[in-house]
């Protein structure tokens, strides 16, 4: 399955400016299909756990604190060349610098609040969609 599946969240500026709808739109416009979902939201201690990757940068309180402020949507997205195809498509990580008409551009209002996670890599993209869904959810 490595390789065809990535992870995403639509984080909750973007959810409590009410483009879920929109981003979800976007994602399946852009051929992914999705293999698992659900509206669910981070305690900090759990927010603290799945960015632990980051736990020695400076910006680590401030995201796991945001990503901890309001309900979430987790996804397990599938693709060929999942992981990548959707870095390009939702554009870079600071909505400013990312490409018009990416889901970044359109949605995100700044490096934080940039709308939606998307993993970097086949193997962190198997471990996101494991801490939010069974493995029999999105094989």
């Amino acid at each position: 399955m490595a390789g065809n599946i990535t992870f995403t969240m639509i984080k909750p500026k973007a959810m409590a400016n009410g483009h879920m709808g929109n981003i979800l739109s976007k994602i399946i416009e852009g051929g992914f299909k999705i293999k698992a979902m659900k509206l669910t939201r981070l305690t900090k201690e759990q927010a603290m756990e799945f960015y632990a990757v980051h736990k020695e940068r400076p910006f680590y309180n401030g995201l796991t604190d945001f990503m901890s402020s309001g309900p979430i949507i987790a996804a397990v997205l599938e693709k060929e060349n999942a992981v990548q195809a959707y870095r390009d498509y939702i554009g870079a990580t600071n909505p400013a610098e990312a490409a018009e008409g990416t889901i970044r551009a359109l949605y995100g209002t700044d490096i934080e609040a940039n709308a939606v996670h998307g993993s970097d890599s086949d193997e962190n993209a198997v471990i996101e969609s494991s801490f939010f869904f069974a493995k029999r959810e999105w094989v």
